[in-house]
């Protein structure tokens, strides 16, 4: 069975996101834990949060996966900077643990800002192991990026690095995303399995915990984080199906972050499900 969802909003609540995940034939979605490109957070309702884990356990849904803001960045040498993001990520995690429907926290690793990624990856170690505490219901997934300006995090080696540091490593995991793979350069289309097989040997195939499937608006290697609707970019349906249908993927809960509305996502699941399964 194909685990798939989208990314919702929650503005109208976490039920109104299940029920609306249903409406599109999904079994799982995503959600920001705050605005993305800000702070504030939406104040925490425990009534419908067991709505919605109701909601997840009847209809069979595989996890949720919240997605930490754009404007945390544990890679940065601004000690304000920094604090902040740990603070915030400090009260997601708690805010999180109400909620028995979402294992996992999606997290860009963060931007260095010209000051190395040794330095970024000691920096995001550091904050990581400032925050958790071993006790945590979620598991972080370091998001794999696209390498653009000094991000951190494109390549797996720079993951490895950064998991190595955590004391509490259980607690950590990744997510990988197809259009960020595919413009770091690792070559999803023609060279699946050797690009698994790579994932493997550096990190470890058991600490892939999810996926965010999307094509690429720009080309292979390009370094640039340009997602596409599923089949009208360079890498392609065929590709796309073939990553879903892999045995190392194919049972992992898989999101879709392409550029659509609600009824551009169920298009997209419909078309996913029925390609899947031939």
């Amino acid at each position: 069975m194909l685990n798939i969802g989208a990314h919702l909003t929650i503005s109208k609540g976490y039920e109104k996101a299940a029920l609306e995940a249903i409406s599109i034939e999904a079994n799982t979605f995503q959600f920001f834990t705050r605005n993305p490109r800000g702070a504030k957070a939406r104040e925490l309702d425990l009534e419908d949060i067991q709505r919605l884990d109701r909601i997840c356990k009847a209809h069979g849904f595989v996890s949720l996966l919240a997605h930490a803001p754009y404007t945390y960045n544990l890679a940065s040498p601004d000690a304000e900077t920094w604090e902040l993001a740990k603070r915030l990520l400090r009260d997601d995690l708690d805010r999180l643990q109400y909620m028995e429907s979402c294992h996992y926290m999606a997290l860009h690793p963060g931007s260095h800002v010209k000051n190395g990624i040794v330095s970024g990856i000691l920096r995001i170690a550091e904050g990581l192991n400032d925050i958790l505490t071993g006790k945590e219901n979620t598991m972080i997934l370091l998001e794999g990026m696209s390498g653009k300006g000094t991000e951190v995090g494109s390549c797996f080696e720079e993951l490895k690095a950064i998991i190595d540091k955590i004391e509490y490593g259980d607690k950590i995991g990744v997510c990988l995303d197809t259009c960020h793979l595919y413009s770091a350069g690792y070559d999803i289309v023609n060279s699946l399995d050797q690009v698994l097989e790579e994932f493997d040997k550096i990190v470890g195939l058991s600490k892939l915990k999810a996926i965010h499937l999307n094509d690429s608006m720009v080309a292979f290697g390009s370094r640039k984080d340009r997602h596409a609707r599923i089949g009208e970019g360079t890498i392609g349906l065929e590709a796309l199906v073939r990553f879903i249908q892999h045995p190392v993927i194919r049972n992992l809960p898989i999101l879709l972050e392409t550029p659509n509305e609600v009824e551009g996502y169920g298009e997209e699941i419909r078309l996913l499900r029925e390609k899947f399964e031939k």
